[in-house]
């Protein structure tokens, strides 16, 4: 060490185990985002995240103390800082390997999740569980003050966790992206090592440095360095794709939330709806409302997404209200820049739909629709009675509830679930699909819902493309688990991972 006085060493000590469990829960938080392009974010990619991390952090602990009593003195947590850097810097390479391994496997979503942090992030969170027990080891060598010190570092140890989750999760992914987070992470490793390597022989140091370099040209050389993002959130991964080939004529872009498609949106035909689902929903509305005043409609939506639906009935009622309560402020921004929507047509409200739409004590909607499911990760507040019967509260008489689902055929739970949640409230409750698939597969489901009957099993549309749709009540009734032996959702039990677990344990929930 540089300096060698007893106060400064203890000092240093204390900084390191702050900084280096700050950075553990960093690489953590940025874990989620690294991998959601791939994989989405759902409680198992979560649960893959916080166990092998936990699991790294626990063995680095155990090593760190056999190190300690085998004589480990400060140059060996300054070679445990720089190869946590070098690891940590190399999972942006690895990532650049494994990705197109895994996804052509036929690995289920819940195995790939594990896979990606375990190639990731095990070695990383490995060698940052050793500087806190041979520091605290190192630090009661100068210090006999047993419990002052061992508290001590624990709880620098748990302060720099918070520090690293909050700063992480609040700033620094939505202001730098992970990429950049993940080579700054790495950064500050290699400084806080540099003070332990002091008196290391020059080859030591001039390996470590050699390492590191040939760590930035390998990531360099797989573009691992370079984002999949066109703009990263603290919620997601966004990008703008070209989707010409999907429509009839002209250009069509498509925005991509992590890993699923959200929307298509074409750049003249603010009328077109390219996704069968979307173009359901809104001729459920057509339909629902046939003997009224389309244009008068007033419409709430849980979930702006690519603006699609609330697009087209602007180009089509413009004297229509359309409300939009969308979580992420730069879904709308990008949507704004990048996929021909003027946001100034509609009232835009950024926040959780849930609690937007409770504080909305005036308002009578004709329409609600929840479009907020993000793949198969299911908010899991938006499915529940509780939301349903304040969604109903906010109807007119005449009111029309519509959502759309991810879910599996033939026999899907979640769908039939929240099918029976629904009944609760609304008189009438319908499924719907654009095709009947011979064989098992991952599908979007449309849900509708109100206090009228649509008596046809049978919809066909009345505008844009020509297409046709299918009522499923009674197959659904007939078919695998019974709606009797399936919950209604409240917001004390909502097992929706128990729901769509066939998607999560089978290839077909990618």
């Amino acid at each position: 060490m540089i300096c060698i006085s007893t106060k400064t060493r203890l000092t240093w000590y204390s900084i390191t185990v702050f900084l280096s469990s700050a950075i553990l829960l960093v690489l953590e938080i940025t874990a989620g985002r690294l991998i959601a392009p791939y994989v989405g974010v759902t409680i198992y990619s979560w649960t893959s995240i916080i166990g092998v991390i936990l699991a790294g952090l626990s063995l680095g602990n155990w090593l760190g103390g056999r190190w300690a009593d085998r004589g480990a003195d400060e140059r060996s947590t300054g070679i445990a800082l720089a190869l946590a850097a070098l690891t940590s810097l190399l999972s942006l390479f690895t990532l650049t390997l494994i990705a197109p391994l895994l996804q052509a496997s036929q690995l289920d979503l819940i195995s790939s999740s594990f896979a990606y942090v375990l190639c990731l992030f095990f070695l990383p969170s490995l060698l940052l569980g050793i500087p806190t027990p041979l520091l605290t080891t190192l630090a009661l060598r100068i210090d006999d003050r047993t419990g002052h010190i061992v508290g001590r570092m624990h709880a620098l140890a748990a302060l720099g966790s918070i520090l690293g989750t909050f700063v992480t999760g609040f700033l620094l992914i939505q202001y730098f992206g992970s990429r950049t987070v993940v080579v700054i992470a790495s950064l500050i490793l290699f400084l806080l090592a540099i003070p332990f390597l002091y008196r290391s022989s020059r080859g030591v140091l001039a390996s470590l440095v050699i390492f590191g370099l040939i760590s930035v040209l390998l990531v360099q050389t797989k573009q691992g360095f370079d984002s999949p993002c066109d703009a990263e959130s603290n919620y997601f991964c966004l990008r703008v794709v070209d989707a010409s080939d999907e429509a009839p004529y002209g250009q069509a872009r498509a925005l991509v939330l992590d890993h699923l498609l959200h929307g298509i949106n074409h750049e003249t035909a603010g009328d077109m709806l390219i996704s069968p689902y979307v173009h359901l929903m809104q001729a459920l509305v057509e339909q629902h409302f046939a003997a009224t005043d389309l244009h008068r409609l007033n419409y709430y939506f849980a979930g702006g997404g690519s603006y699609t639906q609330p697009r087209a009935i602007k180009q089509q009622y413009p004297e229509a209200s359309v409300t939009i309560a969308e979580l992420d402020p730069l879904v709308t921004k990008t949507v704004a820049q990048s996929m021909y929507v003027d946001t100034d047509d509609f009232d835009i409200r950024h926040g959780d739909a849930r609690a937007l739409l409770w504080h909305e004590e005036d308002a009578s909607f004709d329409v609600i629709v929840t479009d907020a499911f993000h793949d198969i990760a299911i908010p899991y507040h938006l499915v529940t009675l509780e939301y349903i019967q304040l969604a109903r509260s906010k109807l007119k008489p005449g009111g029309l509830y519509t959502t759309n689902v991810v879910d599996a055929f033939p026999d899907p739970k979640m769908v039939k679930s929240i099918l029976n949640t629904l009944r609760q409230v609304f008189a009438h409750v319908d499924v719907w699909v654009d095709q009947i698939p011979q064989q098992p597969m991952r599908m979007t489901y449309v849900i509708s819902a109100s206090q009228a009957k649509i008596h046809d099993d049978l919809l066909r549309s009345t505008s844009g493309f020509q297409r046709q749709w299918f009522r499923i009540n009674q197959p659904l009734a007939k078919t695998g688990t019974a709606l009797n032996d399936l919950p209604v959702f409240s917001d004390d039990y909502v097992p929706v991972e128990r729901m769509i677990s066939s998607l999560l344990l089978t290839t077909e929930g990618l």
